[in-house]
């Protein structure tokens, strides 16, 4: 069966790079995958950076801002509808982290809906060092509004709290304490834990709870500022 994946959540938690990582792996699995890319807003971390990296990966793309696909804000629904049309194994959805965002997602609200019954997840992406995600109150009202314009309700949380390059074990142990009791407070699992692997296998170490870790997903960092990807390209 088909599984849909939408990421939600704060500006800059780390949508995109999650959704590189499940697509990649998934791929790497031999599931032909799909990624729909509805972050209208964000050139800070744009997966459009990372084309050939995701083509040779095998995996499969739709978004408007990738030149010479074919695809254009004009023409972008009915790309969008292969994900639904299609024979894929996976879909991942990564939305921008506003109201535009999850707005963009609402139209296909009828297609989801046509999904057969577990087959669609909506992960809230929770990195607790961003902002409206440091307490649990707040994260839940974030998460609500995003539901509202989305028109979806969220099946798990996913602890993505770090601090870049300047990321530690710490900063997973702090999101660990906020989403738990953000986890209690709501009824919402947590579904992954997620970060580079030293920092992920440090964690993982500490022997916390399992019900408040979810599957750990070592991330690999294929995102990275515009200004990097600037200063180290060939010239």
């Amino acid at each position: 069966m088909k599984k849909v994946i939408i990421l939600i959540g704060s500006y800059c938690s780390g949508k995109t790079e999650l959704a590189m990582n499940l697509a990649v792996t998934a791929s790497g699995a031999g599931r032909r995958t799909l990624v729909v890319d509805l972050d209208r807003i964000n050139d800070y971390f744009r997966m459009s950076d990372h084309m050939d990296l995701l083509t040779e990966k095998h995996v499969d793309i739709v978004s408007p801002t990738f030149a010479g696909k074919g695809v254009t804000q004009t023409n972008m629904p009915a790309a969008v509808a292969s994900a639904f049309d299609s024979d894929w194994d996976l879909v991942v959805f990564d939305v921008g982290g506003d109201q535009a965002g999850a707005l963009s997602l609402a139209r296909y609200h009828q297609d989801f809906a046509a999904l057969p019954e577990g087959s669609l997840e909506v992960y809230d992406i929770v990195n607790v060092f961003r902002p409206a995600c440091e307490t649990p109150d707040k994260i839940l009202k974030l998460m609500g509004e995003l539901e509202g314009f989305a028109r979806q309700r969220v099946t798990g949380f996913v602890n993505n709290s770090n601090l870049l390059n300047f990321a530690s074990a710490d900063d997973l142990r702090q999101g660990y304490e906020i989403l738990r009791e953000t986890s209690d407070k709501s009824g919402i699992p947590i579904v992954h834990t997620t970060g580079r692997k030293k920092f992920l296998a440090e964690f993982l170490a500490d022997g916390r709870d399992a019900k408040y870790i979810g599957e750990p997903i070592a991330l690999e960092t294929y995102m990275h500022r515009s200004w990097d990807t600037f200063t180290h390209a060939k010239i």
